[in-house]
């Protein structure tokens, strides 16, 4: 494929930056959340989830985070452990900070909000001394999440994480992963977003999240233009996502690929692009031709909108086998691929 080059020789296939959080799923869904009143609690925050995701399906993952000093950061980081993500760079805050809180509100199989309590955060305390280079150099692939750039020290410590990655020549993830929470303005995240962006090998986001990386640079633009003007930039892949539209990965040899959502029963509206990140990642990892990236992620983020959980319920990577070829038995070879 070409598209990729990775240290083959190299501990960890991935290590990642940014959010570890506590979400809490109504039981007593498809009511406002102001009336559930039952909930069950998962280990949350979307660089978090991939890392599972990846571990699930077999790779060798490594994690650089901060968490609370108490009983969640102990539930975070046993919980990694069981799944065999290395957790020895993600270290206890020491003032008092404590892990998100994400309550989420599912209405409807479509419709869903998510309430997010994230003043004085422990992710957001990560400190550039907590980002070893000799970690990072273990590793093929370093993933940066967005929310890790909101606040100082942690957009520090991303940034100091991306130019020790490039100097290691390991492969740069950016996983923009916005949410509106903590940022100041939008030249704020414009800023930083760019900053990463440019120095990426890989870049994953919505179509709203690429028109806030760009908003200083130039406004309105069309999927390809946005994808011509990060290749120029040194970005090999960029993954452009429209949600049920479908999403579409454009190379820089001037090549795209297209994919549509597997039909699935729907519970709810998030945890898809979890699931879609850790699977289309790791066909990557696996030197896969892009359109089977695209069909292996499409299809774990049905599984996952399928699901109560995030973490909780990535699959293995029989289950997305299987998942894909009963669909293709029940709906024909091309169902997801355009």
């Amino acid at each position: 494929m070409g598209y990729i080059e990775v240290k083959a020789e190299r501990e960890f296939d991935m290590i990642l930056l940014g959010r570890v959080a506590i979400d809490f799923n109504p039981v007593d869904y498809y009511k406002p959340l102001s009336e559930s009143t039952t909930f069950k609690k998962y280990l949350g925050g979307s660089p978090a989830n991939i890392a599972v995701g990846m571990a699930r399906l077999g790779k060798k993952i490594g994690f650089i985070g901060k968490v609370s000093d108490d009983q969640f950061g102990d539930y975070v980081t046993n919980y990694f452990e069981k799944e065999g993500i290395d957790t020895s760079h993600i270290s206890r805050c020491v003032h008092g900070e404590k892990l998100g809180l994400t309550f989420t509100e599912i209405l409807n199989e479509t419709t869903s909000s998510i309430l997010m309590y994230r003043d004085g955060i422990a992710d957001l305390q990560l400190h550039v001394d907590d980002v070893d280079e000799e970690y990072i150099g273990k590793s093929k692939a370093l993933l940066i999440s967005g929310t890790a750039l909101a606040q100082s020290p942690s957009r520090e410590a991303a940034l100091k994480a991306m130019a020790l990655a490039k100097r290691n020549q390991t492969l740069i993830i950016f996983d923009i992963d916005y949410r509106p929470y903590n940022w100041k303005n939008q030249d704020e995240i414009a800023i930083y977003y760019s900053t990463v962006a440019r120095n990426s090998d890989i870049i994953l986001g919505s179509r709203e999240e690429f028109d806030l990386t760009e908003s200083l640079i130039e406004t309105g633009r069309t999927d390809t233009q946005t994808a011509e003007y990060w290749h120029k930039q040194g970005v090999r892949i960029v993954v452009i996502k429209h949600g049920k539209e479908g999403s579409t990965a454009y190379t820089d040899d001037g090549n795209h690929y297209s994919i549509r959502p597997f039909p699935v029963k729907l519970l709810k509206s998030f945890g898809g692009g979890d699931g879609y990140a850790s699977a289309f990642l790791y066909g990557l990892l696996e030197g896969w031709e892009i359109i089977d990236c695209l069909e292996f992620g499409s299809a774990s983020a049905a599984l996952l909108v399928a699901s109560h959980a995030c973490s909780e319920d990535m699959p293995s990577v029989e289950k997305v086998k299987i998942f894909i070829l009963d669909c293709k038995k029940e709906y024909g070879e091309m169902i997801a691929r355009v």
